[in-house]
């Protein structure tokens, strides 16, 4: 029996959100405030003004004194610039006030943002304008405005303008196809819900302090494989330690004050790899929480003396970190459109939608690479852990079958479901599903969603829903267009999933997708393999993607070959600092400590053979022979790599640059690591500089 609680009475919220504005807010404004929501009409500056004077009760009420407007440039992260409540009234007084100007917008300096040139060096002015679609927040004591971000010349800095775009194209173009057939659900508008699973690492704060790679690059650059990785398959979903469950206590009160729901924690596969999975929403506020979940995991940790760990693959030969991107399209009057029902075969709306997925995908794979693209989750996919970088969709067994009889023309035989038998007579018996999961597949599809599972764990949910949306409202305009000239749209609807199950057919796998065999399995039927960030970014500048995005009026083409550009920067900014910190704990670190040990071993085989010529050292001989070896394979190494990371410098075009960071930079790092791992492996501990794996992993009880 369920029972209804008040989480923000519990635990005191901060969220802006619904409730607190009608409960606030004069009926009338918040009826219209509501109404210029759903029909998406700008807000006037008298509803503006009503809502900030409520909004700046309400947040001093609970403790806040500045405001600030909360966006997210394409630093990857959020920003924000604070101002007081506090305004000059003379005579030495003041007062707390907040206005309906400074609401709407406010005007950050945009100079040390990434722009990608869209705005010249000297040109300092940005906006960040109010999102009134998102729920307004307090962190830190300070009033948060979640805000689109603009240069002064109007064109798009941030990652929040179009994904408000995008959900606007796939509105209207799923209108136009439910309207073509008679709206059945009554629908007057759609959303995106999403929910993004968020995987991170915990691990000891006093360790990680004592690793220059991972405070500065947050991933592992050296370290040999400990004697125990995830072999014994005994973390996953195994007890949570009570040092980490308390992090997880904590977390949850914090998020749930912000209004972010955690609903699901466990540990996931690699050690002290956990998962987060939160309730969803729709996608605008989804990727908002998201970024504060982020944040508020790594503060929570510090408080537990824990450094929480977000990078895609912080530790060499265990499972990196993903974020599933769980993407669904819903009515306004709560229809998940994505929903088979209990016979798929003959929900034509839903085998509808489903083909215009599928043709999507098939027809945009590159765009859908590419908007997950960094050289962060360059690390994690492809390694047996995480899907490759091959798009492929996977539809289970029963919408498989369904899709096979609609390419063939045959009919389809209803599968019924079956009843789970356990053996054990006291265990109550339950339905079992009418497909399996494939958990390595990119984009599955799992019920009544599809699973994109190719996102890394630190980026932003914004850049694949961008695509996402935007690919699908493209396939749908195609559709509409048909079913709006049909004279019998019943009849255009089943042609129109026919052919797009027949064309497309070649983007469904059910398979492994970790095999070998996939790989050339999928060259065969001509999807792309874009291996690394510098291989997917390309496909910004295609003339086919260029013409979608304005068509839609997402990007435009100078907007797009921005984002080409901040990509690739950063990028090689990632590598280049990764390369130099890896010659940094070389040099003062690795080499130091090496030869303090080899020192070391030669007294002891010069002091032995002192006191008897016929001792025969040989492990200390070996083991000197060995380290010695490694040590100048290590200068080598780090001598060619420095000298390709000046020469990297010398590059003007972004692509070149990106390029021999790929074929060049990466695999001077690769050899650098070997040896800095076998030096490890042959080093007593109590010489080795820094924390190795083992202590790494294991340290958190």
């Amino acid at each position: 029996m369920s029972e209804k609680i008040n989480v923000p009475e519990i635990f005191g919220s901060l969220v802006f959100d619904d409730e607190v504005m009608r409960e606030r807010l004069p009926k009338e404004t918040y009826e219209e405030l509501n109404k210029h929501i759903e029909e998406k009409k700008p807000l006037t500056f008298e509803i503006a003004q009503k809502v900030a004077s409520v909004m700046k009760s309400w947040a001093v009420e609970k403790g806040a004194t500045h405001f600030t407007h909360w966006f997210q440039p394409m630093t990857g992260i959020t920003a924000e610039k604070h101002d007081s409540f506090i305004k000059p009234v003379g005579e030495g007084k003041i007062i707390m006030n907040f206005s309906g100007n400074e609401l709407i917008r406010s005007e950050p300096d945009a100079s040390s943002f990434p722009s990608g040139g869209l705005r010249a060096t000297f040109e300092a002015r940005g906006y960040t304008a109010w999102d009134p679609t998102s729920y307004a927040f307090i962190k830190d004591n300070t009033l948060c405005i979640p805000s689109i971000f603009c240069s002064y010349g109007g064109q798009v800095l941030d990652k929040k303008t179009p994904l408000l775009r995008s959900l606007q194209a796939l509105n209207k173009q799923t209108m136009r196809v439910l309207n073509a057939i008679g709206n059945p659900y009554d629908a007057k508008s759609v959303t995106v819900s999403v929910g993004g699973e968020q995987e991170y690492f915990l691990i000891d704060r006093d360790l990680y302090n004592k690793r220059e790679d991972l405070r500065l690059t947050g991933r592992t650059l050296f370290g040999a494989h400990p004697p125990k990785g995830q072999e014994m398959e005994d973390h996953y979903f195994g007890t949570i330690k009570p040092r980490v469950k308390a992090f997880m206590t904590d977390l949850d009160i914090e998020l749930w004050k912000l209004g972010i729901y955690a609903n699901t924690e466990h540990n996931e596969v690699a050690p002290a790899q956990h998962e987060l999975a939160p309730i969803f929403c729709d996608v605008n506020k989804a990727t908002d929480q998201n970024q504060l979940t982020m944040e508020i995991m790594k503060t929570v940790a510090i408080k537990h003396n824990l450094a929480c760990l977000i990078h895609e693959k912080p530790f060499e030969g265990i499972n990196g970190s993903g974020k599933h991107n769980n993407w669904s399209i819903t009515t306004n009057n709560g229809v998940n459109i994505l929903n088979p029902g209990k016979d798929p075969a003959e929900n034509k709306i839903f085998l509808l939608f489903l083909a215009a997925v599928i043709k999507a995908t098939d027809e945009y794979q590159d765009l859908i690479r590419a908007s997950i693209a960094s050289p962060t989750n360059d690390c994690r996919l492809g390694g047996n852990e995480a899907p490759p970088a091959i798009v492929s969709i996977y539809l289970g067994d029963e919408l498989n079958a369904i899709a096979e009889a609609i390419i063939s023309g045959e009919h389809f035989n209803h599968v019924e479901k079956t009843v789970m038998k356990s053996g054990v007579k006291v265990i109550p018996r339950f339905d079992k599903d009418t497909s399996d999961r494939n958990r390595t597949s990119p984009f599955a599809f799992t019920g009544n969603k599809f699973e994109l599972r190719m996102l890394g764990s630190s980026a932003s949910l914004s850049s694949p829903n961008v695509v996402l949306n935007t690919i699908v409202a493209e396939a749908l305009s195609q559709f509409a267009d048909e079913l709006e000239n049909a004279s019998d749209y019943e009849s255009a609807m089943n042609s129109v999933i026919e052919k797009a199950f027949k064309e497309h057919n070649r983007i469904i796998f059910n398979g492994n997708n970790y095999s070998e065999e996939w790989v050339e399995e999928a060259k065969r039927r001509g999807l792309s393999n874009l291996k690394t960030t510098a291989d997917a970014m390309v496909a910004y500048l295609d003339a086919k993607n260029i013409e979608l995005f304005e068509r839609h009026k997402i990007y435009t083409s100078e907007e797009l070959e921005a984002r080409y550009e901040i990509t690739l920067e950063n990028y090689c900014k990632a590598l280049h600092i990764e390369a130099v910190t890896m010659l940094d704990m070389a040099k003062k670190d690795i080499s130091p400590a090496v030869c303090r040990y080899m020192g070391d071993l030669a007294s002891t085989i010069n002091a032995k053979r002192a006191v008897n010529k016929e001792f025969k050292c040989e492990l200390e001989t070996e083991l000197l022979i060995t380290l010695s070896n490694n040590a100048d394979r290590l200068l080598e190494a780090s001598n060619k790599l420095s000298k390709d990371v000046v020469k990297s410098e010398t590059f003007t075009e972004i692509a070149e640059k990106a390029n021999f960071y790929r074929d060049v930079i990466l695999e001077d790092m690769a050899k650098l690591r070997s040896y800095a791992d076998i030096l490890e492996s042959n080093t007593a501990k109590e010489y080795w500089p820094f924390p190795t794996y083992t202590d790494l992993l294991y340290s958190v009880v």
